[in-house]
């Protein structure tokens, strides 16, 4: 399988949902603290902080900047073309980005409920926010004043994630060096606590074809499949990379496609079950 050399540290990867050979990998210059970053897309490929296919245009893709900004790009123009519009309505850095073809639903009034957050729109009128104030939050863009907030662990929270197959089930992952599993229509306790890695989790991902699995990555350089299911959770570990591992994704076109990037300033792409360093 594909092991491609990225041109800074990486943030994030992921799959075309058009392509099975094209990967987006979010990179960024000494490690995000200052200079620049790189939107490589290759035949697979790498950005900054974050960046999400479009479901609908196969060449447009979202990227989430570290000075605070959301850029469009259209990977088919050449590049003095791109970014095609940079929309700067945040004030830190943006860590996460997700697109989702739906009309344009209100924006929403602008919000002091979190410290530094993490944003994942769900369908058009609902996202959620998973923030360095150790909540998760899940807002209504219909009722603005509205606002289910979770505690969802003791230390900040670094990721979340809607399972795919399920509106109500949501996870997260946290500085802990957890993921919880939560069902939104009962908050008081997680469905699953997954333990396994041994520093903060950075990313997760459920996947496109089994509702129960799902991906993470950690600073502990590992890659981390789950099934939150079953008793014994843990269904595989990957060690290939050799520095934090910090962006991970799922094929939807191909089942067991896996693809992981880290600040070792590689992205790997293979087949669940077998070797991400094998040729």
């Amino acid at each position: 399988m594909p092991v491609f050399k990225t041109p800074f540290n990486g943030y994030s990867v992921k799959f075309s949902p058009f392509y099975e050979s094209r990967l987006a990998v979010a990179t960024s210059q000494n490690f995000g603290i200052l200079g620049n970053g790189s939107l490589p897309v290759f035949d697979p490929p790498p950005v900054l902080c974050d960046a999400a296919w479009s479901e609908s245009h196969a060449s447009l893709l979202v990227a989430a900047i570290a000075d605070g900004s959301v850029k469009l790009y259209d990977v088919a123009l050449p590049p003095a073309s791109n970014p095609l519009r940079s929309l700067h309505e945040h004030t830190r850095e943006v860590s996460s980005a997700d697109y989702k073809n739906t009309r344009r639903a209100p924006l929403l009034p602008a919000s002091r409920a979190h410290t530094p957050a993490v944003r994942h729109p769900r369908p058009a009128d609902v996202f959620a926010s998973a923030s360095g104030d150790c909540t998760l939050r899940v807002w209504d863009v219909r009722e603005p004043g509205s606002t289910m907030i979770i505690p969802a662990h003791e230390l900040e929270i670094l990721a979340c994630d809607w399972n795919k197959y399920d509106d109500c089930c949501i996870a997260t992952a946290s500085v802990d060096k957890s993921i919880k599993v939560w069902d939104v229509r009962s908050i008081r306790v997680p469905i699953s606590v997954l333990n396994g890695h041994s520093y903060a989790v950075r990313k997760i991902k459920f996947s496109p074809h089994r509702q129960s699995l799902m991906m993470s990555c950690s600073y502990d350089m590992s890659v981390c499949l789950w099934d939150y299911m079953v008793e014994d959770a843990l269904v595989a570990r990957y060690d290939h990379h050799t520095e934090f591992a910090v962006g991970v994704d799922m094929s939807v076109l191909v089942e067991g496609l896996l693809a992981s990037t880290g600040w070792d300033e590689l992205a790997y792409v293979w087949q669940h079950g077998t070797d991400p360093r094998a040729p």
